[in-house]
């Protein structure tokens, strides 16, 4: 089992970053996870300096595919249909498929935890076009450059009650078998208060949504439930979105199964091993990937609160998490 110092980098032992530390809000999150609050949202301690370098040093291209998510609201799904979507072979090619031998987060690198992680400044003028990336960050921790450039962004949000079930579990692959789960009361707790790695989780769908509606060239906003509903509808509206269009149903079943969940599950390259920038094991990004595991969890009192907190944030939006 992996320690819980391994779900990110250690904390930077630059001064200019401990002075940031000591000035900023903290909390303490699943009893041992310093989170700072900085511009509205909480980070661990690691990803405030690795968002700093984010934001100064990516350079973003006009062709770029940038997928932003809230943890555990769909993140591998995208990482894997993505590039499945732009790498797709037409009839008689013979195009390798990168997630045979590489777990979707090695496909697909996240900016502020694989890139530009501890303050490294990556290369990455000499990747193909397009490029892909993928970022937890809300959006108005986004760099300029994502903002400015003409680049695409594709967002998926997810009922906040499955999100936050997803995430104990997740968050509990990295506890001891002395330590135990954590106390779901404690943890639902965090989450309705939005102190959490990333959080608030409604504040950060919200702000893209929004942003959505006023740029829809630019981004693109999907919702978990409907991709699993009607995957073809929403394949193709993504596929087109990122100006790769699938000429026919052969190709869109092709990246439907390449991309789907029981495959990966399964395959031998997502039994073993350990995503080398956060040490959490590739087999706990894919547990069950369905709708409505939350009723499994939740007691009455929980979904009467969680659901009044989502709909007086979400009034007057139009934004529908099946709530």
């Amino acid at each position: 089992m992996e320690t819980t110092q391994t779900i990110v980098s250690a904390t930077s032992d630059s001064q200019e970053i401990k002075q940031l530390l000591s000035q900023l809000p903290k909390t303490v999150w699943f009893e041992e996870y310093d989170i700072y609050q900085q511009h509205g949202s909480w980070y661990l301690a690691a990803l405030i300096e690795s968002t700093l370098t984010t934001q100064q040093l990516f350079q973003a291209r006009d062709d770029d595919i940038i997928i932003a998510t809230p943890p555990k609201a769909g993140t591998t799904w995208l990482k894997s249909l993505i590039p499945s979507i732009v790498n797709c072979p037409k009839d008689g090619d013979d195009v390798p498929d990168p997630l045979v031998k590489n777990n979707p987060h090695m496909v697909v690198r996240t900016l502020e935890i694989s890139c530009f992680n501890r303050n490294q400044n990556p290369d990455l003028s000499t990747m193909p076009s397009p490029r892909i990336f993928h970022t937890h960050l809300p959006y108005n921790a986004l760099p300029d450059s994502i903002k400015n450039s003409q680049c695409k962004i594709v967002y998926m949000a997810r009922n906040p009650k499955d999100a936050f079930v997803s995430l104990w579990h997740f968050t509990n692959r990295t506890r001891t078998s002395f330590q135990g789960p954590y106390p779901i009361e404690k943890a639902f707790e965090s989450f309705c208060n939005g102190s959490h790695p990333f959080g608030p989780y409604l504040d950060h769908v919200l702000d893209y949504w929004n942003e959505s509606l006023i740029v829809p060239e630019k981004i693109l906003f999907l919702t978990y439930e409907e991709m699993k509903r009607n995957p073809k509808q929403e394949v193709g509206k993504l596929a087109s979105f990122v100006g790769k269009s699938l000429a026919n149903d052969g190709e869109l079943d092709n990246v439907l199964w390449r991309s789907s969940f029981d495959r990966l599950k399964n395959l031998e390259v997502n039994k073993t091993g350990s995503e080398p920038h956060t040490g959490l094991a590739y087999n706990s990004f894919f547990r069950l990937g369905t709708i409505g595991d939350w009723k499994n969890y939740f007691t009455p009192e929980m979904q009467q609160r969680l659901n009044q907190i989502a709909n007086l944030k979400f009034e007057g939006s139009g934004l529908d998490l099946d709530i």
